[in-house]
């Protein structure tokens, strides 16, 4: 219990004010610490496999040493008193003898007394001693380092009255002169005397400081060196974890996802009989195994295309011929019935889709197979213009603009799948939007690209076709096309096309506002990569 007065009374107040505190307004302040815990953990470093091993053996050391330096210096410390404790035996053996040699009684002198049993040659320097009555006042005195003795103070000699007369050590302390370890018998030559003497645990004190100094210096040296050779040899032991890391790193960052992978990276295993070795072996029979599933697939991909690549070019001649006799039977000079001729302009009309067809096909796997496409310096600004031009002769209820500036931009391409790219991009403008939409072309350059945006305020693209939107085959709902029959590959080309052109297409959609972006490099610079 604290009083005002006791120097711990004010931590006690503060610490029952702050679990009052605490009882009464702390639902308030709990969703702040929480927010703060949670802040402080997201923003802790996570440890490594190395860091924590390191600690783990820091740690171990650490107990080792301490365990070590309190059982060697509290070991050290009972044999320094041990020892101790058997001079103060011979001190009380040698006092005996001196006694022994004085006639029965108690002394007449009193101040004397203590000089009885300090002046015996073999007692050390520092020894205190005192004579007990049983009735009076007990005189003490001391050897100097000179091997003098001199009288010492009536409270050193009461402090050394206080030791009982049991015949055991006992440690005490005596006022300014520091702790002793004193010993009290009672004379059987004196009645009713006892005597005390009592040798300096100064020196004990010291050796044992300075034994655990020591140690805590070594500990500390041989704990720093040990982290310092840990740290050499927990690297070299993780090394292969790291090689693992680095090549799954090199891995991530080859290209997988299309073409023929060659994946020849492979990790050095070392010994197979180790944890890291068997996890290295893992790692690459997880390579060879990737890498035939890789190379399956793409064989399988190849094998789609050459079809994809046949079939479009062997369809080619059959359309042809289809379309020819179409036209041929209709031209006749002949009269044919209505529904004849009604027959004949559908067959005529959809072997001209199923050619635009295969054609766009045919182009696809061509790409796919990595075809370069003929490169030249191509004026990207009259392409555009003439794009936009012919799409408000395909589209006149459609309200038209571009922006190309006055200069020339001046891009590395195909012209020929350039102007495809342009005519599928306001093709699918002009086919998705309802009349009287505005869409606009415009041509800037860009941190050396030149940049192209096809924006109109129509209803916008569904946010569940974006994503694939410049897939094969993507439709959107029939809401949204007014032409039947959309095929679907349009955007798949623009993007092949731009891709193997080293640029790239992307879009942005909100009801209002569709911007379909491409970028290409302009001619000179270096392509991306």
């Amino acid at each position: 219990m604290t009083r005002p007065g006791d120097p711990g009374y004010a931590a006690a107040a503060r610490r029952e004010a702050t679990a009052r505190d605490h009882g009464a307004g702390g639902s308030a302040g709990q969703g702040d610490d929480t927010a703060t815990n949670d802040a402080d953990a997201a923003h802790r470093r996570p440890w490594t496999l190395r860091r924590r091993l390191l600690v783990i053996v820091a740690s171990l050391l650490v107990a080792v040493s301490a365990v070590v330096g309190v059982v060697s210096v509290a070991v050290f410390h009972s044999s320094s008193v041990a020892r101790l404790d058997a001079n103060l035996d011979s001190a009380i053996s040698r006092a005996n003898v001196a006694i022994a040699g004085q006639p029965p009684g108690f002394p007449g002198d009193p101040d004397a007394a203590p000089g009885l049993v300090l002046n015996v040659p073999g007692q050390e320097a520092g020894t205190l001693a005192a004579l007990v009555p049983r009735e009076g006042e007990a005189r003490a005195g001391y050897i100097t380092e000179g091997g003098r003795v001199l009288d010492l103070p009536d409270h050193v000699a009461n402090a050394l009255a206080a030791v009982p007369a049991d015949g055991q050590p006992h440690s005490i302390k005596v006022g300014e002169y520091g702790d002793y370890r004193a010993l009290a018998v009672e004379e059987a030559e004196w009645d009713g005397v006892s005597i005390v003497l009592a040798l300096p645990l100064a020196e004990v004190g010291a050796a044992t400081s300075q034994l655990a100094i020591t140690i805590t210096i070594v500990a500390l040296a041989g704990l720093a060196a040990a982290l310092a050779l840990g740290s050499l040899i927990v690297t070299r032991a993780l090394s292969p974890l790291a090689r693992v890391t680095e090549t799954a790193q090199r891995v991530s960052e080859l290209p997988l996802d299309r073409g023929d992978v060659a994946l020849a990276e492979r990790v050095d295993v070392g010994d197979e009989r180790t944890e890291v070795g068997r996890l290295g072996a893992a790692f690459n029979r997880m390579l060879g195994h990737v890498a035939s599933a890789l190379t399956a697939r793409e064989q399988s991909e190849q094998k789609v295309r050459r079809f994809v690549a046949d079939a479009s070019h062997e369809l080619r001649t059959p359309l042809a011929s289809i379309r020819g006799y179409a036209e041929l039977t209709r031209l006749h000079g002949g009269q044919l019935p209505e529904d004849v001729m009604h027959a004949l302009s559908r067959i005529e009309s959809e072997s001209v889709r199923m050619t635009e067809l295969v054609e766009d096909l045919l182009l696809l796997a061509r790409l796919d197979e990595g075809r370069e496409l003929v490169h030249s310096t191509v004026d990207l600004r009259a392409i555009v213009v003439d794009a936009v031009g012919d799409a408000q002769a395909a589209g006149p209820d459609h309200d038209w603009s571009v922006d190309a500036g006055e200069s020339p931009v001046e891009v590395s391409g195909d012209d020929a799948r350039l102007r495809q790219v342009l005519a599928n991009l306001l093709a699918n403008a002009r086919v998705h939007t309802p009349a009287g939409t505005a869409v606009s072309a415009t041509l800037t350059e860009v941190d050396g690209r030149a940049r192209l945006q096809i924006a109109d305020d129509g209803p916008g693209i569904d946010e569940g076709l974006r994503d694939r939107l410049f897939e094969r085959f993507a439709r959107g709902d029939a809401s949204r096309s007014r032409r039947a029959g959309s095929t679907g590959l349009g955007l798949a080309i623009v993007r092949a096309v731009v891709e193997a052109q080293h640029g790239t297409v992307s879009v942005e959609s909100k009801p209002g506002r569709t911007v379909f972006t491409v970028d290409l490099p302009l001619a000179g610079a270096t392509p991306a990569s």
